[in-house]
């Protein structure tokens, strides 16, 4: 399997058009209220995880039904549903995770769900928080090239570690060169690319990078 998808159960008001994220190589998996999500976009889970304790029993229903592989754990865990999700998907050496239904309501649980993403430092698969407005990925030191995206405008750059350094961008609106950006700044906030592509590199540390729409 090339690419997993995710679906927790985020504010639906924040979800995109799943059917937009979906080929034959694509494998749905559903966490908790995002399975129902799923089903009701007319997307069949390969896998669900969670407690299920915020559906209801026809719900239930439908997804023991639809679901071949049902991942059901109590309420009292060490992990959040996500958190297993994402376990399983690792495993399975994907291409690239995406996950949807992530972020808005409980802020614990969005930035919980935001620090899952070092999970995938350890195996460099492509991993995103996805939603209507942003896309948020996480990296380590190297060297990346990113395509300008007339629907993701914006780039910010967030220290995820104490400091980034040697941080330069190319290619940017607000170019940098071997800059040292320390956690709390908020200097690389809103940049835009000038050309169709553009480069961005840093020697230690760990950033986020959010694309996001006006």
């Amino acid at each position: 399997m090339n690419t997993i998808n995710i679906v927790a159960g985020g504010p639906p008001e924040l979800i995109p058009d799943l059917t937009k994220y979906t080929d034959s190589d694509t494998t749905w998996v559903g966490v908790d209220k995002g399975t129902v999500t799923l089903l009701q976009a007319g997307l069949i889970p390969k896998e669900a995880f969670g407690d299920f304790d915020s559906i209801t029993d026809k719900e239930r229903g439908q997804i023991e039904k639809a679901a071949p592989g049902l991942h059901v754990y109590q309420a009292e865990k060490d992990q959040t549903d996500l958190d297993l999700a994402l376990d399983w998907a690792l495993k399975m050496n994907p291409q690239s995770i995406r996950m949807f239904g992530v972020t808005g309501g409980r802020a614990d649980h969005f930035l919980g769900n935001i620090q899952l993403l070092y999970k995938g430092l350890k195996t460099n698969p492509d991993i995103r928080l996805i939603d209507r407005q942003n896309e948020i990925q996480m990296f380590g030191p190297g060297r990346y090239t990113l395509e300008a995206r007339s629907d993701k405008r914006y780039i910010s750059f967030i220290p995820f570690t104490e400091a980034a350094d040697g941080l330069t961008l190319e290619g940017f609106k607000y170019p940098l060169n071997n800059c040292h950006i320390t956690l709390g700044s908020t200097l690389c906030i809103s940049n835009e690319l000038i050309h169709s592509r553009g480069t961005f590199s840093f020697a230690k540390g760990i950033l986020i990078m959010v694309r996001s729409a006006d």
